[in-house]
């Protein structure tokens, strides 16, 4: 059957890769930056650090083998906030310092597996070139888990800074070209290489990459319970004093269509629309955005919070320039509600299903959609009747997809 070996820097997919070998035995060790225990002493820290530190643990791993190395993180945080080191210069030393732990760690296990079977190596796009290096001289597998659709979404969000970088003060800037080096060569050294949906696939197939040494993997993921009991209601028809909730949820930047959905403001003007933004963001809005009364900035939330805004709104909205999948559409489903997505992510949505696909990341698609679900309620009742089966994107069915690649 064989074993992996998983390597992952952060709380990606909420452990995803592991949690779906664990069960069948095929994980030997997970290998991650931080893992808190709920026992860990660490949740005394200042609510700050043990809020971020939170989520680096998971219940469904407590009996794997984990190997991780928290306390050389927090050290390499406080010098990095010490040094005031931020952007590129930060992500990319976080990934080498990564890097650096994970070889030591793959060093010491090898002596210890079993001479007849090599395993497979998982690691994740942007920390596996070192990781690839060694496991290559060991005659291992290796498996790159590609996050994203790589330089054909940086292009894209390079357009969009052109044309609103100005406006909005994006403070985004592109990779260095050894990034992007480095990642080929990661690519190169993979056996295969996972994508999470046909759009990154297509993306990485333009620069270069064979389609025959990828694999599709939709994202996995486990809904709450309380969702399975939820029942979503809406009005016969929306009004100023029950307008139409608006779900944006994620990165409040560019590359996520908030300039589109912005611009669409004056052509919902009046209607019973609300729109809610959950998040963080880089940009830098004018007064009369940060007041407007359609607008509602609820700002970054716990993820233990997030729930409440899937079940308190009437339709999800998606916009994305390019994402490798979008987990948010799988958590929005989840809570039966519709989605509003564009093409480039994910294929959560069928048109006309359980959403609408916005032919293009538009101020005009976006109002179109918008307006339409508006006058619509039933529309919107008959799409959260259609929400996706959950179980097509489970542990499970993850657990067997990766077995297809070994």
């Amino acid at each position: 059957m064989g074993f992996w070996i998983t390597c992952q820097l952060g709380a990606r997919e909420h452990y995803a890769i592991p949690r779906a070998l664990h069960p069948t035995g095929q994980l030997h060790t997970l290998i991650t930056d931080a893992w808190v225990t709920p026992q860990s002493p660490l949740h005394a820290l200042p609510s700050k650090v043990a809020t971020a530190l939170g989520d680096r643990y998971h219940s469904d791993l407590a009996s794997a083998s984990v190997q991780s190395f928290t306390p050389s993180l927090l050290s390499f945080e406080l010098r990095q906030r010490l040094t005031k080191t931020s952007g590129w210069p930060s992500m990319m030393a976080r990934n080498h310092w990564f890097q650096r732990h994970a070889l030591r760690a793959l060093k010491q296990l090898t002596p210890k597996l079993a001479l007849h079977e090599e395993p497979t190596l998982f690691c994740y796009s942007y920390t596996a070139l070192s990781l690839f290096q060694y496991a290559k001289q060991q005659g291992w597998q290796r498996i790159l888990g590609q996050i994203d659709p790589g330089i054909l979404e940086e292009k894209r969000v390079a357009e969009l800074q052109t044309i609103y970088g100005q406006q909005y003060r994006s403070s985004w800037t592109c990779a260095p070209e050894h990034y992007w080096q480095d990642w080929q060569q990661e690519c190169a050294l993979a056996d295969r290489i996972i994508v999470n949906s046909p759009w990154s696939q297509s993306a990485l197939a333009t620069m270069g990459i064979p389609e025959e040494k990828m694999a599709i993997a939709p994202l996995a993921y486990q809904p709450p319970i309380e969702s399975t009991r939820f029942v979503r209601q809406y009005p016969p028809v929306f009004t100023q004093t029950r307008p139409l909730r608006v779900l944006f949820l994620g990165q409040i930047i560019l590359r996520k269509g908030i300039a589109a959905l912005l611009e669409a403001l004056p052509q919902i003007q009046g209607e019973p629309i609300e729109i809610w933004l959950v998040g963080s963001t880089e940009l830098t809005l004018p007064d009369s955005l940060l007041t407007h009364p359609q607008l509602k900035w609820m700002g970054p939330v716990p993820r233990s919070r997030v729930q409440d805004y899937y079940r308190d709104t009437d339709v999800f909205l998606f916009p994305t320039h390019s994402d490798g999948f979008g987990l948010t559409q799988l958590e929005a489903q989840a809570w039966h509600l519709p989605i509003i997505a564009s093409r480039h992510c994910g294929p959560v949505v069928s048109h006309q299903q359980n959403g609408l696909i916005l032919p293009e990341v538009t101020s005009k698609s976006i109002t179109h959609a918008l307006l339409t679900c508006c006058r619509n309620p039933e529309f919107l009742r008959h799409w959260a009747a259609q929400s996706i089966d959950m179980n097509a994107y489970s542990l499970s069915q993850l657990a067997r997809t990766l077995q297809t690649l070994i």
